[in-house]
């Protein structure tokens, strides 16, 4: 053998909980190693070394873990050693984990000595018979995951910190109205309390020593939602691109997949034939997933820095949402989509503390979604006229006559402008109406190069009434 390395468990809470056998060790071992000291029980190994400036440099757990085993079979090759962990070696401990399989791997021999774990506490504290009850217990971080389809009583642990906590309340489709929090259980300070589950994470001041007990889930948890957040968290930790992505990094992204799922959105339009129709609509599921994947990341890296997780994005739009939708939710009556359109601008401007119907208006938006916004907000605070389209379409006339009489940029932009109104009043997207124009515009073209190709002619060489007819054959072959 190389190496053999005893580990111990410090139990649940003070040194009183700590079993006569692992302080007995203690005393004949020369080496010791703890993976923290931020335990009340830490005491009982006096000069030991820490692994707690690993957690402080690492980026994650999954590294603090696999560096710590590391460290110990490269120790324990020189010398036997104790390694002390938190609780019972044998409960949610991944460090111990890791070193039974190097065993298995390399030649160092592992003895385990039975602790008290937390377990022990909460089930006194609850006064529940785990076996009898059929309790669950979950690792915190990897709630969404291994919670997945579970129904009954769970207990949580690792419920170290409201990102954790806001990770499982956003797990949960049909939660239960409320949880148990289990915090210090065994010290002077220990406390136990029941929280609403909205205020999971609002109200709980999580610690190192925090678990949650979940009585009753009554509806599985939901996997989809719940494991792609946790994917995502997986590659931030752990894939060397992700990690190195900020808000900034990933604005490029956000809106390359953005018009992506747009592209994907297009194709499909005017498609009948349901055999295409399935593959395009195929393609954008995917898109649309490539586009959630973005808010996710950007999400996580909220999380990250402690300003929001996703769960605070969902919970902000479902709120907002409900709040400006008050002829579904309220008392508020809207037949139409002009009235809604009209509420909706109103508890708006009331939320933001807008003096103007024009304020917060993004001046970044592409040309044709201003304007066409800007002439929305405008008519929903009833600068609009009546008349429907032709109204419109006398503008554009006027305008197109103001073009004729001076071709300047400012004329232009009115002409354009008032193209919009007719889009606006006609119920059409005019980023779209022009985007589906141009896609038009370049299929035809492809086929009038096509027929100077075969006709060995140069366009160039064309006159007007050949190229108009030209065009017009091209018009007649590609739709």
């Amino acid at each position: 053998m190389v190496g053999r390395i005893t580990i111990v468990g410090l139990g649940p809470a003070g040194s009183e909980l700590v079993t006569p056998q692992t302080l007995d060790a203690i005393r004949h071992s020369s080496r010791h190693f703890l993976r923290t000291r931020r335990h009340p029980a830490a005491e009982v190994v006096p000069g030991g070394v820490s692994f707690d400036s690993v957690y402080d440099r690492a980026e994650n757990f999954a590294d603090v873990y696999l560096e710590i085993a590391e460290t110990l079979i490269g120790e324990a090759a020189n010398e036997d050693l104790l390694y002390a962990v938190p609780g019972s070696p044998l409960v949610l401990e991944r460090t111990v984990e890791l070193l039974r399989q190097a065993a298995a791997l390399l030649r160092v021999e592992i003895e385990l000595l039975p602790a008290m774990s937390f377990l022990d506490v909460a089930w006194a504290t609850l006064e529940v018979d785990p076996v009898e009850a059929g309790v669950r217990l979950v690792d915190g971080h990897g709630f969404a995951t291994a919670a997945a389809g579970q129904t009954g009583p769970l207990l949580v642990a690792h419920c170290h910190a409201s990102h954790v906590l806001s990770d499982i309340k956003l797990a949960v489709d049909e939660p239960p109205p409320s949880v148990l929090v289990l915090q210090r259980l065994g010290l002077p300070d220990e406390a136990v309390f029941e929280v609403d589950w909205a205020d999971l994470d609002r109200e709980v001041e999580a610690d190192h020593l925090t678990s949650i007990y979940i009585p009753e889930m009554a509806e599985p948890v939901a996997a989809e939602f719940a494991r792609f957040d946790e994917l995502v968290r997986v590659l931030r930790e752990r894939c060397p691109w992700d990690r190195d992505q900020t808000h900034s990094s990933l604005r490029r992204h956000l809106l390359e997949e953005t018009h992506e799922a747009l592209e994907a959105l297009d194709a499909r339009a005017g498609i009948e034939d349901s055999e295409v129709h399935d593959l395009l609509d195929d393609h954008l599921a995917e898109e649309l997933g490539d586009l959630l994947y973005q808010i996710f990341f950007h999400a996580r890296v909220g999380a990250e820095r402690g300003a929001f997780t996703v769960a605070d994005v969902v919970r902000g739009i479902h709120d907002k949402l409900v709040l400006r939708h008050p002829h579904v939710f309220g008392d508020v009556e809207a037949d139409d989509s002009s009235t809604v359109l009209r509420n909706w601008e109103q508890i708006k401007a009331e939320e933001k503390g807008r003096d103007s119907a024009m304020d917060g208006i993004p001046p970044a938006l592409p040309g044709l979604m201003l304007a066409m916004k800007v002439q929305t907000r405008a008519a929903s605070a009833g600068f609009d006229w009546t008349g429907g389209p032709e109204v419109a379409f006398r503008d554009v006339e006027d305008e197109l006559a103001e073009v004729r009489a001076d071709p300047s940029e400012h004329e232009v932009g009115d002409l354009l402008f008032a193209a919009v109104q007719v889009a606006r009043r006609l119920d059409h997207d005019p980023e779209a109406a022009l985007r589906a124009a141009a896609q038009r515009f370049a299929r035809r073209f492809g086929v009038v190069e096509q027929l100077a190709a075969e006709a060995g002619v140069d366009l160039t060489a064309l006159d007007e009434a050949e190229l108009t007819a030209l065009w017009q054959t091209a018009k007649s072959q590609a739709h």
